[in-house]
């Protein structure tokens, strides 16, 4: 087997549809839009959710609930993840990034208190939950605040 003879399976490729190549094309003279009306025109068509006039389901339906404007999202790290770091060690970003702990950091980086921690790590973070500092103290290591 060789590149020359390579092909992709029967049935997952299609030719892409010619529009306005003739009436052998099957789609000739008004290219598949029928006759006349507004999806004929050029520029015309309606927005998404435009139900011909009756009030839409996005107006329909009750507004519920408040979207706080300047909410932070902070990546979330559990204790029990950090139990694979060594001993004595500093657990910054970078450290957290490497192990495939946190992905986009887009407030910073909170850890929470879920298991436990059984060695002394420094730890630097945005935010920790009041029982995630109090664990890695009691373990003999350090929660620094960035």
């Amino acid at each position: 087997m060789d590149l020359s003879n390579l092909k992709p399976a029967p049935g997952s490729t299609k030719n892409r549809k010619r529009i306005g190549r003739g009436p052998g094309s099957g789609t000739g003279k008004t290219s598949g839009k029928g006759h006349k009306g507004q999806n004929a025109r050029s520029g015309g068509g309606v927005k998404p959710g435009f139900e011909g006039g009756q009030m839409p389901l996005q107006r329909r339906l009750p507004k519920r609930g408040f979207t706080s404007l300047n909410r932070k999202i902070y990546a979330l790290v559990n204790l029990r993840d950090l139990d694979q770091f060594e001993a004595g060690s500093v657990v910054d970003l970078e450290a957290l990034g490497k192990a495939g702990l946190v992905g986009a950091v887009k407030d910073g980086v909170k850890v929470l208190a879920d298991g436990d921690i059984s060695k002394a790590l420094t730890v630097q973070a945005h935010k920790f939950s009041k029982t995630a500092a109090e664990k890695i103290e009691a373990a003999g290591g350090k929660a620094e605040v960035l």
